[in-house]
């Protein structure tokens, strides 16, 4: 009996190594929020529809003291269905001027066909802005 406690106490050892080393190996490869909105504006950008829509704000908001965020703020239709959306262009401020986007600046949206909420007006490598 003496081993059998043994046996138990090596293979919740063993399992509670292996729980702890997949935590942390989880947490290593974590994507930041950066790269996941990176890869959902590739995503958008690459299986999304075009429809029509406007700018209605450009503003520059300060988040919890890691600098100005530029966020665009567009809307449009679908299906007869008014989405208002933002997006923050901050990563891309070498692709956009934000000066030259002003209230009623028509504009393409790309949005995702399965969830028209989710949309884009500017990628690493699309543009909707017009000038």
């Amino acid at each position: 009996m003496n081993e059998t406690v043994r046996l138990y106490a090596l293979i919740a050892g063993v399992g509670i190594s292996v729980v702890v080393a997949a935590g942390a190996w989880a947490r290593k490869h974590r994507k930041t929020p950066e790269q996941r909105e990176r890869e959902r504006r590739m995503r958008i950008s690459a299986i999304g529809r075009i429809t029509d829509g406007t700018v209605v704000d450009v503003s520059e908001i300060e988040m919890n003291g890691s600098g100005e965020h530029q966020l665009l703020i567009f809307q449009y239709y679908v299906a007869g269905a008014r989405y208002e959306a933002s997006q923050d262009v901050t990563a891309l401020r070498h692709r956009v001027d934000l000066h030259s986007c002003r209230s009623g600046l028509m504009t393409s949206i790309k949005y995702d066909p399965a969830n028209p909420g989710n949309s884009i007006v500017i990628a690493e490598n699309w543009t909707g802005l017009r000038n």
